[in-house]
């Protein structure tokens, strides 16, 4: 079992940038792939980026490629996401989650475990 909590979140001018954190308890998250997922109001939760276990790979979705940076320290247990230059098309609720498996996946149903959510928001 692993318990997510998201934590950086706020209100940020375009342009502006965020640090995610996101630290889990419990066992297993050195062997995770984990990933970032956000969902604005209306619109179907979407992956934006994904990290292997040992950060063999990493993916973006197109729409943060180039200005969002995930990364992990699996000696401490957390996964960041980096954000730059944001728009106000970020604004959303972001979400960590893990994957039990080494493979990576976009799908949110292949996540075993989630965050609560953290809010972002774009704007000035």
């Amino acid at each position: 079992q692993v318990q997510l909590v998201e934590s950086g979140g706020g209100l940020v001018q375009p342009g502006g940038s965020l640090r995610l954190s996101c630290a889990a308890s419990g066992s297993g998250f050195s062997t995770y792939s984990m990933g970032w997922f956000r969902q604005a109001p209306g619109k179907e939760r979407e992956c934006v980026a994904i990290i292997g276990w040992n950060n063999e790979y990493t993916y973006y979705s197109t729409s943060v490629r180039g200005r969002f940076i995930i990364s992990r320290d699996n000696a401490n247990n957390t996964l960041f996401l980096r954000m730059n230059s944001l728009k106000p098309e970020d604004t959303a609720v972001y979400y960590c989650a893990a994957r039990k498996s080494i493979t990576w996946s976009s799908f949110a149903a292949d996540y075993d475990y989630w965050g609560q959510g953290i809010q972002v928001t774009v704007s000035s």
